[in-house]
């Protein structure tokens, strides 16, 4: 007979149920989003701030060095929603009534060993799950390093390298692949995160029950997440593309857009929150 542990892996967790949505919601997510940055503009936007510091510190090591540079922006844009974690913590803040402040942002930050057990759902399994994201962004770029190494007919070593010889290649057969390759890798990354952070924020649950509930969330709204998957993708392009400083309001916008998306998708009140986690010390 198997033993407990190995029955266990097979067996489903309990989830939390999820909402279906209107396929137009995402853009509500975006407006709420902005509401919640008018009430704390400051510190929103030093969230896009500090992710542009960082990728400007990437650029500046890696800018000859392609796919060094490359494998450190994916693995940075693929953590972004565990940077992300105090925009959760305002916009739950903000939903309740209470005080979105400097405050918050220390306790969120500063207050995760107090649940690191991950038996009990501990806060940590949203370390664990940036990890796990970081992984499978290093993953990504190896796999397009490699298909771009085999398929190009010259060396590809730098980003003038990749745009002449990749993407503005005459048959553009090389870039249409890379591509495809991209979307098919990123689709089940974005599956599994579409509610995961804000969940383990908010609730006390695994990093297993997290994702599979992001899994659920998108197969019960495949038109709304798609369109949602896209206005990420869009946003996040515009704010790479204006040499990172786009990022200093993109990187908040879709932060607590992210909140109420989960708030909406997702009903976890059968799970126990995580208040006494980063609640204020007596």
């Amino acid at each position: 007979m198997p033993s407990c542990q190995s029955a266990c892996l097979f067996t489903t967790p309990p989830l939390a149920p999820v909402h279906t949505i209107a396929w137009s919601q995402p853009l509500v997510w975006l407006s709420k989003a902005f509401s919640d940055i008018k009430q704390a503009p400051l510190l929103s936007l030093m969230h896009g701030l500090f992710l542009i510091l960082i990728g400007f510190a990437i650029l500046s090591v890696g800018h000859n060095r392609f796919w060094l540079m490359a494998g450190a922006l994916s693995g940075f844009l693929v953590v972004g929603p565990l940077v992300a974690t105090s925009l959760y913590a305002m916009s739950r803040a903000i939903e309740r009534g209470e005080a979105a402040n400097r405050s918050l942002i220390r306790r969120t930050w500063t207050q995760w060993q107090s649940g690191r057990f991950s038996a009990q759902g501990g806060y940590w399994c949203m370390v664990r799950f940036g990890a796990l994201l970081a992984l499978a962004a290093t993953g990504w770029v190896l796999i397009s390093a490699s298909l771009i190494t085999v398929m190009s007919p010259v060396p590809v070593a730098t980003l003038q390298d990749f745009i002449a010889h990749v993407v503005l290649a005459k048959d553009g057969q090389l870039f249409m692949q890379w591509l495809a390759l991209g979307s098919f890798l990123a689709a089940p990354i974005f599956a599994s995160s579409i509610v995961a952070m804000p969940l383990m924020l908010d609730r006390r649950v695994t990093v297993r029950q997290a994702v599979l509930t992001s899994w659920s969330v998108v197969l019960a709204n495949s038109g709304p997440m798609a369109l949602w998957a896209a206005l990420i993708v869009l946003l996040t392009l515009l704010g790479l593309g204006s040499y990172l400083l786009g990022l200093l309001f993109v990187m908040p916008l879709l932060g607590h857009a992210s909140w109420h998306a989960y708030r909406d998708l997702v009903d976890a009140s059968a799970f126990a929150a995580r208040d006494d986690v980063i609640a204020p010390a007596a």
